[in-house]
């Protein structure tokens, strides 16, 4: 299973959800669904995007976690 973890990076960085959607072009909808682990893939380009913006490696927004994927 993957895990999320956008909204800790987010709140290290101190950026809302708002303000990150914007800066990366997508809607507010699809990044909080992208923050709280309610989809089932990511475009690498939004990936590299979020990455741009927050200064991280996507290995700090998403965590692997063994286990069944719809646990």
């Amino acid at each position: 299973m993957i895990i999320s973890r956008l909204d800790r990076v987010m709140a290290d960085r101190k950026i809302s959800l708002n303000e990150l959607a914007d800066k990366i072009g997508i809607t507010n909808v699809n990044l909080s669904k992208l923050k709280t682990g309610k989809v089932s893939a990511i475009r690498f380009s939004t990936l590299d995007a979020i990455c741009k913006e927050l200064n991280c490696q996507p290995g700090d927004i998403l965590e692997y976690m063994p286990g069944e994927a719809n646990e």
